[in-house]
């Protein structure tokens, strides 16, 4: 690209409409990462936060150089919104493996319930369940109940691998809970899982006081759980 088209694409990155952003942001990604990477930094250092998060998606976008790793990380500690962090963890976990252990960092570092969520969701879909035990296990003890039904859903893909007999004690006691939405929750988490001590919790919580844990245990029994 020209000059004065680097000029323009940059402007359009920062344009009111979003739809005029989102198609720069697409040209940026495929332009060279010489190109591309100092437009970012530049627009990582923007006032509005909206701006600040485009920049983010970009970074992801140009996965897997260092450079763009670098200042993601660097945006780990220096960026305050949350909106902005959330964004980076979705962005980090473009770089593969390198990413779970900054995703646990950035999970621990801050209590903000949006950004624990994403985390949370992220690692669901990696392949490392003793991550997704140990993370789930903290945010378990989160005072955003949001935060904390993420975690008893997350358990669901920890009963899927060798790690089962952990998961299963864990909703075992969240089944015990006064709190009927952490019953609810463990209900459908048990979904899918026969092992008899899941059916044995299943048969508990269809006899719970609470219809809408009866229903979601239900649910789980027929496989249909959410």
């Amino acid at each position: 690209m020209t000059p004065d088209e680097l000029y323009q694409l940059e402007k359009d990155l920062q344009a009111p409409a979003l739809n005029v952003r989102i198609t720069a942001l697409n040209t940026l990604a495929t332009q060279p990462t010489a190109v591309a990477l100092p437009i970012l930094q530049r627009l990582a250092q923007n006032e509005s936060f909206l701006i600040r998060r485009l920049a983010v998606m970009g970074f992801g976008n140009q996965a897997p150089d260092k450079t763009a790793l670098t200042s993601l990380q660097e945006l780990m500690t220096a960026e305050n919104d949350a909106n902005v962090l959330a964004e980076v963890a979705n962005a980090l976990y473009e770089f593969g493996e390198v990413s779970i252990p900054l995703l646990v960092q950035m999970f621990e570092a801050n209590d903000n319930w949006l950004l624990r969520q994403t985390v949370l969701s992220i690692l669901q879909e990696s392949n490392h369940p003793d991550v997704l035990l140990a993370v789930s296990l903290k945010a378990l003890e989160d005072p955003t109940q949001t935060v904390k039904e993420t975690a008893i859903l997350s358990l669901r893909q920890v009963l899927m691998s060798p790690l089962q007999p952990q998961a299963l004690a864990t909703l075992a006691e969240l089944a015990q809970s006064k709190i009927w939405r952490d019953r609810w929750r463990a209900a459908t988490a048990l979904t899918g899982c026969d092992h008899p001590q899941a059916t044995q919790l299943l048969t508990q919580l269809q006899r719970d006081e609470n219809h809408y844990v009866v229903a979601a245990a239900l649910d789980a029994s027929m496989g249909s759980g959410v």
